[in-house]
C-alpha cells in the first residue's frame, strides 16, 4: 500500500482529504503543519502531499528538506493562492506537482495515482 505524508493546517480539509485518500487505497499520515511532517520525513514514504502556505515551516521548505533527504520522493503541493502556486513551480524540487484549491477528490486521487505511477 503506497504511503503518503500529508501536511495541511486546515483541520477540516486535512481530515476530508486524508479520508478520501485512505478510501482510495493509500496509507496516510496527516500532519497539522510543516514541523510535524518534518519530524516524520525520515520514515518510508512514497509521496509528500503538502499545503504551501502554513504557519511555521511552509510547504516549500518542507519539500526542499524532503527532497534533500530522500531524492526519489515524489512531491505534490496543494494551495489556494494562484501567485503562490506559480512561485512554487519555480522554487519547488524538480518534478513536484501543484494542485489548486479547491481540490476535487477525484482530481486529487487521479493526480496522486499519476504521480506515483511516473
Amino acid at each position: 500500500m503506497p504511503r503518503i505524508l500529508f501536511a495541511e493546517d486546515d483541520d477540516s480539509l486535512r481530515g476530508f482529504l486524508a479520508r478520501a485518500l485512505e478510501r482510495a487505497g493509500y496509507e496516510v499520515e496527516a500532519c497539522a503543519d510543516g514541523e510535524a511532517a518534518a519530524q516524520r520525513i525520515d520514515q518510508n514514504w512514497d509521496l509528500l502531499l503538502t499545503d504551501i502556505v502554513m504557519p511555521g515551516m511552509d510547504g516549500i521548505e518542507l519539500a526542499r528538506l524532503a527532497a534533500e533527504r530522500h531524492p526519489g520522493l515524489r512531491i505534490m503541493f496543494i494551495t489556494g493562492f494562484a501567485a503562490v502556486a506559480l512561485k512554487a513551480e519555480e522554487t519547488a524540487p524538480p518534478g513536484a506537482r501543484v494542485l489548486a484549491k479547491p481540490v476535487h477528490l477525484r482530481e486529487l486521487v487521479v493526480e496522486v495515482e499519476r504521480l506515483l505511477a511516473a
